[in-house]
């Protein structure tokens, strides 16, 4: 019987049997679930199972290191496998609570600050099971900082094509609440896998603002990049022609069928005019396109001639796809793959609420971003395949 199918029966037993547990005894059952599979991890590194006879294993398993992990659901006991002679340690424990550390960070930061209200200082205690002392933040953020520090400014190297967006998350600021813009990149590399390669944390989309992420994306060594592709946002579009002065712009065409709502006459047109937007990238090619532009506006001169004449100045922005094989038009004619990111961030960062700071902020949403980052790689899928 092989190592695989023996894995598979020892995964389906544990499982008939977590799944009889009542729900009060919860932590035993995830205490059993990580135990297993940070011992099934081990067992991969080694290259073979427990007291298995094996030429290819490169190690030897050398017992457990105990490991107290405080949950949500409360403290749970590990038992972490060790090796003889490498350095291993089971990534199903350090990459599945990076997020989690990240947020109970977060809170506790509001909690030892003062600035917490009481919900604030109820929704801690249940997250983390215990409180903090600014000491034990201080070291334990300094710890998930070089780490998150170390993702952020890792070395980049060629993308054919880059998303940029930006969502907004609230943090005290001076004595004050504001809303910050939190900046990311999303770059498709040269064999086509998707990978995050910038966050950012900063006051406004200011020009200033998005021409420093850019620059530091170009010092880490971004390059090769065929059109880069986002929203239409001022501030974006006057950094991009100044550090990337020669790479083309791809306009996201969702955002510019929402954008014409804000020039119909009437409510009663708006389904409409959106209807008219979509049907011009529809069109089989970018002549096409153009001609449909014409005709639309030609069509709307008398009844909305305010969208006829924007139509015109403004809809070629989103056309850059045309230029690329048409296999992977939908996947960069829009910023849907970073909205997609949005929502994710979005989700775990409304049980904090009110970041205490941006270093807070960035790093919550860095942490998240780096769980999905690594994700995708793992996945092995390919999110734009030209060749293929």
């Amino acid at each position: 019987m092989n190592s695989d199918h023996l894995n598979d029966t020892r995964y389906k037993k544990l499982l008939e049997e977590l799944i009889g547990q009542r729900p009060d005894e919860f932590n035993q059952m995830l205490q059993k679930l990580i135990n297993f599979l940070a011992v099934l991890e081990r067992e991969q590194y080694l290259g073979a199972a427990r007291y298995e006879r094996n030429e290819n294993r490169i190690d030897y398993a050398n017992g457990f290191k105990d490991k107290t992990l405080n949950s949500r659901t409360g403290p749970i006991a590990l038992k972490v496998p060790q090796v003889r002679n490498g350095d291993f340690y089971p990534s199903c424990l350090e990459k599945g609570i990076r997020s989690e550390r990240a947020l109970k960070l977060s809170l506790a930061e509001m909690y030892v600050q003062g600035v917490s209200t009481r919900k604030v200082k109820a929704v801690t205690e249940k997250l983390c099971g215990t409180e903090f002392s600014s000491s034990t933040v201080s070291r334990a953020a300094k710890l998930l900082d070089e780490e998150l520090d170390e993702f952020r400014n890792r070395p980049l190297g060629r993308y054919q094509f880059v998303f940029l967006d930006a969502h907004y998350e609230k943090v005290r600021h001076a004595g004050t609440v504001q809303s910050v813009a939190c900046l990311k990149a999303i770059g498709v590399n040269e064999e086509g896998y998707k990978e995050v390669i910038g966050v950012s944390v900063s006051l406004s989309e200011a020009e200033v603002h998005w021409r420093s992420f850019l620059e530091k994306l170009q010092k880490r060594g971004l390059s090769g990049v065929k059109v880069f592709i986002s929203d239409d946002h001022p501030g974006l579009k006057k950094a991009l022609r100044t550090v990337y002065p020669s790479t083309p712009w791809q306009r996201c065409i969702f955002h510019l069928a929402q954008n014409a709502q804000a020039y119909v006459p009437k409510k009663s047109m708006r389904e409409e005019i959106a209807e008219a937007v979509r049907e011009i990238f529809s069109c089989s090619s970018k002549e096409k396109a153009k001609e449909k532009v014409r005709e639309t506006a030609k069509e709307y001169a008398d009844r909305a001639p305010e969208f006829a004449t924007w139509i015109e100045e403004n809809l070629e922005e989103g056309m850059v796809f045309y230029d690329f094989p048409k296999k992977i038009w939908k996947k960069i004619r829009t910023v849907n793959i970073v909205e997609r990111l949005h929502v994710e961030i979005r989700r775990r960062t409304r049980v904090s609420g009110l970041f205490p700071n941006t270093d807070s902020c960035l790093r919550l949403i860095t942490a998240v971003l780096q769980e999905v980052h690594e994700g995708w790689l793992s996945s092995n899928h390919r999110y734009i395949n030209i060749d293929g």
